[in-house]
């Protein structure tokens, strides 16, 4: 059986995860500054030590941090004494990044069809317009039996 996995810590209290109760799909929700992208980044990094794949969306560049290993400073020593940890030891996490537009990571292999118009309108940043027009597309391929495998499917059905 695989030991509990630290999640959080005060120094009254330490917070455990047993991994075999562990939830395939969970939900971190929480105010601005309440420690949202430190929980994911502690339960990715902690899964990670025990062989587990972890998937997670960031779609702002918030959790790459921990491909890298950390780096120690004044602050943070402040911090984990104060909570009472002792053997902190910087390490650096196995990370691919997976790129919907396949140029600087690893490809999406999802095709435009599988992401829908309204994924799609998000990724892509469209405005009220744009996202209209990107549904009457769909519509239309829908309509027609059309599959959109990729973006030049889908700029096919603009012309």
């Amino acid at each position: 059986m695989t030991a509990p996995l630290l999640i959080a810590q005060t120094p009254d209290v330490q917070l455990h995860l047993l991994p075999q109760m562990a939830n395939r799909h969970g939900l971190i929700t929480g105010a601005t500054g309440t420690g949202k992208t430190v929980t994911l980044q502690k339960l990715a990094e902690s899964f990670s030590s025990i062989g587990v794949p972890v998937f997670m969306a960031d779609v702002k560049g918030d959790l790459t941090g921990v491909a890298m290993a950390g780096q120690s400073s004044e602050k943070l020593q402040a911090r984990l004494a104060s909570i009472g940890v002792a053997d902190w030891q910087p390490q650096r996490n196995p990370v691919v990044l997976w790129d919907i537009f396949a140029e600087k990571g690893h490809p999406v292999r999802a095709t435009v069809s599988d992401l829908g118009p309204l994924m799609l309108a998000r990724l892509l940043n469209l405005n009220e317009v744009q996202s209209g027009v990107l549904q009457i597309i769909f519509r239309i391929a829908d309509d027609q039996g059309l599959l959109l495998l990729d973006f030049k499917d889908l700029r096919a059905m603009t012309q």
